[in-house]
């Protein structure tokens, strides 16, 4: 019974258990979304994993004494995966909202962001963040993220479309088929710095700070209690502020 629960996964009635779990499996299964740029990318030209959750992981794994394995996910599916257990933590950004804390449980935060549009530099009629919500105008936002209820909450003339596909925002806005797409300060930077064709919008006046933070399964006191150390640590002994300097972080870490 005890090596079938192994090899199949933390079970939902050992899952207030994840500590010694982790440490009977030695691994940390930390579930990233790889196309999140300087968080948790995996490099086209390498085939390795980079970015500051991919840093903080392999931290939080040798703190813990084990090895860490990553699993793969996105906005749209991660809580589902933290609920049927395909991961032990979610490191990857994730912006702290009502609605998930409604089916997940979130540790302080670490990094935190506004909200910055991506659109064409010979874009005849978007030259800034104020002149997107106009009629006419399609503004792409990728589902499960925190901009596409925020986008739907403050837009009022321009049209928002919803993608699923990692990569679909910008390939919808690069073929003309969107005029913008909504993003953060990391991806955002990254565009304007691998793609020639990208311009960043800044808003005038910030939108509204976004929290990130890792996430991890309801009811699991003792479990978020660790990651909460960690974060603390993390803070106070210089780690937060070392990666997120090597990932060109630094202005949106919330490093002591």
């Amino acid at each position: 019974m005890a090596a079938n629960a192994l090899a199949t996964g933390i079970s939902e009635e050992n899952s207030s258990d994840r500590l010694q779990q982790i440490a009977a499996q030695k691994r940390l299964r930390v579930c990233i979304w790889p196309d999140y740029f300087s968080i948790s990318y995996k490099n086209r030209k390498t085939g390795e994993l980079e970015g500051i959750d991919i840093d903080l992981a392999r931290e939080f794994a040798s703190d813990l004494g084990v090895e860490v394995s990553f699993v793969n996910t996105h906005f749209g599916i991660f809580m589902n995966d933290l609920e049927s257990d395909k991961c032990d933590i979610a490191m990857f950004g994730v912006g702290r909202t009502q609605a998930r804390m409604q089916r997940i449980d979130f540790s302080q935060p670490y990094l935190s962001s506004g909200m910055y549009g991506i659109t064409h530099k010979t874009h005849p009629i978007i030259d800034s963040w104020e002149t997107m919500d106009q009629p006419g105008v399609i503004v792409s936002v990728q589902k499960g993220t925190y901009m596409e209820n925020a986008m739907k909450n403050s837009l009022k003339q321009a049209h928002i479309a919803t993608v699923i596909k990692p990569g679909q925002r910008e390939i919808e806005v690069r073929s003309g088929r969107a005029d913008v797409f909504i993003t953060d300060y990391p991806y955002g930077q990254k565009m304007i710095k691998n793609y020639d064709w990208a311009k960043l919008l800044t808003p005038v006046k910030a939108t509204d700070q976004f929290q990130y933070a890792y996430a991890v399964k309801k009811d699991q006191p003792q479990w978020l209690k660790r990651v909460d150390q960690f974060v603390a640590d993390i803070k106070k002994d210089g780690r937060l502020k070392q990666y997120a300097s090597k990932n060109n972080l630094l202005p949106i870490a919330l490093h002591d």
